[in-house]
C-alpha cells in the first residue's frame, strides 16, 4: 500500500468530522437536561397547563355550530404539543447563549472542525429533546379524554408538525443567541414564538374569528402547521390539509436555519 493511500485513509473527511462533533454536542445537550431542569421543565408544564385551562374554561366554544372538533380538548391538545416542542427548541438556543457567556463556545471555535457543526449539534439536540414533551403532553391529553380519530396516521402528522416547529424554533433561538451572545435575549426568543403560535388558529378556527386577528391568522404559516397536526383529532388525515403544512414547515425550517448560520458568521472571527 502506498504512502499516499495510507495518508488518504487516515485523514478524516469534513463530513465525518462535522457529523462527529455535531453528534457529541447534541449528546452533551441531552446529558445536561438533569443538571439544568429549569431550561426544560417549561416545555412540559406550560403545554399541560394550556390543555387543562383551555379545554376546561373554553369548553363551550366546541358547542358553536360548525366547530370542527368534538370537544375543545381535541382542538387545544395538538397546539399544546406543538408549543411544548417549540419550547424544547428554544432551550437549545438558551444553551448556546449560556455556552457563549461561559466561554465554552470560544473553546469550541478552536476545535479542528468546520464551525457549521456548532449549529448542527444544537439543532440535532432540539429535535431529540422535542420527543419528550411530544410523548408526555400527548399522553396527558389522551388520558384527559382527547379523541384520536385518525389513529396512528394522526400521531404521525402531529409528530411531523411538532418536530418541524422545533427545528424552526431552534434556528430562531440559536440565531439570536449567536448575535447577542447573552442569556438576556431569552425574552425575545419566547416572544417571537408566542406571537407566531397565538396569532394563528391556536385557540379557535378561522370560521369563528373576526377583525384583525382573522386577517393575521389567515396568512400566518402556523395556521397551516396546526391544521396539519390537528387532522387526527378532528377527522382523518388527508393530503389537501397535509401539503400546505409541509410547505410551511419546510420554508420555516430553511429560513430560520439560514438565520442561525448567518449568526454563526457573526460569531466566528
Amino acid at each position: 500500500m502506498t504512502a499516499t493511500a495510507v495518508a488518504g485513509r487516515q485523514r478524516p473527511s469534513h463530513h465525518t468530522s462535522v457529523s462527529g462533533v455535531a453528534g457529541r454536542l447534541a449528546w452533551r445537550s441531552l446529558v445536561l437536561i438533569p443538571r439544568s431542569p429549569s431550561t426544560f421543565i417549561p416545555s412540559l408544564v406550560f403545554p399541560i397547563f394550556s390543555v387543562v385551562a383551555f379545554s376546561g374554561a373554553f369548553a363551550g366554544i366546541a358547542l358553536i355550530p360548525g366547530f370542527p372538533a368534538k370537544a375543545m380538548i381535541d382542538w387545544v391538545l395538538p397546539m399544546s404539543v406543538v408549543q411544548g416542542c417549540a419550547f424544547a427548541g428554544m432551550t437549545t438556543g438558551l444553551g448556546v447563549a449560556r455556552d457563549i457567556e461561559g466561554g465554552f463556545f470560544d473553546r469550541l471555535l478552536l476545535a479542528p472542525v468546520r464551525p457549521i457543526a456548532l449549529v448542527l449539534g444544537p439543532l440535532g439536540a432540539a429535535v431529540l429533546r422535542a420527543l419528550m414533551p411530544f410523548a408526555i403532553v400527548l399522553a396527558v391529553g389522551l388520558a384527559a379524554g382527547a379523541h384520536l380519530q385518525g389513529g396512528l396516521p394522526g400521531v404521525a402528522v402531529l409528530l411531523v408538525a411538532a418536530e418541524g416547529t422545533t427545528l424552526a424554533a431552534a434556528g430562531w433561538a440559536i440565531g439570536l443567541a449567536l448575535r447577542f451572545g447573552s442569556m438576556r435575549v431569552a425574552p425575545l426568543m419566547q416572544t417571537g414564538m408566542f406571537l407566531v403560535i397565538f396569532l394563528s388558529t391556536a385557540q379557535v378556527p378561522l370560521s369563528i374569528m373576526t377583525g384583525w386577528l382573522h386577517s393575521v391568522a389567515r396568512v400566518n404559516p402556523m395556521t397551516n402547521v396546526l391544521a396539519l397536526g390537528r387532522q387526527g383529532f378532528i377527522g382523518s388525515v388527508t393530503w389537501p390539509v397535509t401539503w400546505p403544512g409541509l410547505v410551511a414547515l419546510g420554508a420555516g425550517a430553511v429560513l430560520l436555519t439560514t438565520f442561525a448560520l448567518r449568526g454563526l458568521r457573526k460569531a466566528v472571527p
